[in-house]
């Protein structure tokens, strides 16, 4: 059983989200990411790559990184670029790239599921970027970058997808790297209370990409577990953000190493 839930996303206005969108904070390096976000004070960027906001000798890891990646967050939320669903939503999410398409469904996992290995893992973590993250998440007090996982299957799922996305999105545009992103919001409680009792009947869900996150997930959960005397189990911390695509839409990708030295 898959303990897939909605939640009460914080996303762009509308008539900004294309300005907002921004690659993952792990495919940039600093000077990448400064020079995608100039002239554009609404990209997502000054949240996940908050050193570009800062002096270009200040190190990332730097306390002063992490505080103004909370600042801009508030900010972004204080000036109405982004704004919180009124109700816990299900996001059908929507992705073309060249001839591939693949469409998902963005949600809450559960960490204990996760501690309990019903979301399976094949990677190991390196300790500074587990860290790197914990303290993003617990500065921020937010988690802005979902975990990609992915699960058999599933003829209901497919239907509510396939359902869903015969409507009109909220957002549709195309990125400057030729990706189209569309995103339809499931607001419905009768239709997320739906789709939620699909995603109950899964067996196991897999981690495809975004094992350092939900490894600080389970970890900033530890930690606040440990603070909290009223712990209930329902606690936002309970839960990571995560976009779940069926399998037989991944598109697996080269990931090559180029050898620069053989010490011969």
């Amino acid at each position: 059983m898959a303990d897939v839930r909605p939640f009460r996303g914080v996303r762009p206005v509308p008539e900004l989200a294309e300005k907002v969108a921004a690659p993952p904070y792990d495919v940039l390096d600093s000077e990448e990411a400064r020079a995608l976000a100039e002239n554009n004070p609404y990209t997502f960027l000054h949240i996940n790559k908050p050193e570009i906001d800062l002096p270009e000798n200040v190190d990332i890891y730097d306390d002063r990184v992490y505080q103004k990646g909370a600042e801009n967050l508030r900010r972004f939320i204080a000036e109405g670029t982004i704004v919180q669903d009124a109700q816990p939503c299900f996001y059908v999410y929507q992705q073309i790239m060249d001839s591939h398409k693949q469409i998902g469904v963005v949600a809450r996992a559960s960490v204990a599921e996760y501690e309990r290995d019903l979301i399976k893992k094949h990677e190991l973590t390196r300790p500074d970027k587990e860290d790197d993250r914990v303290r993003h998440i617990d500065t921020q007090n937010a988690q802005v970058g979902p975990v990609f996982l992915t699960y058999p299957a599933n003829p209901a799922i497919d239907k509510f997808v396939a359902e869903v996305v015969s409507g009109k999105p909220t957002y549709d545009f195309t990125a400057d790297d030729g990706i189209q992103h569309t995103l339809w919001v499931v607001s419905d409680t009768n239709r997320v209370a739906e789709l939620q009792a699909a995603f109950a009947t899964v067996p196991a869900l897999y981690v495809a990409d975004g094992h350092h996150r939900s490894a600080a997930a389970m970890r900033i959960k530890q930690m606040r577990q440990a603070a909290n005397l009223n712990h209930t189990g329902n606690e936002p911390y309970n839960f990571f953000l995560t976009v779940i695509f069926p399998h037989k839409q991944m598109q697996i990708l080269d990931y090559n190493r180029v050898v620069k030295d053989l010490n011969g």
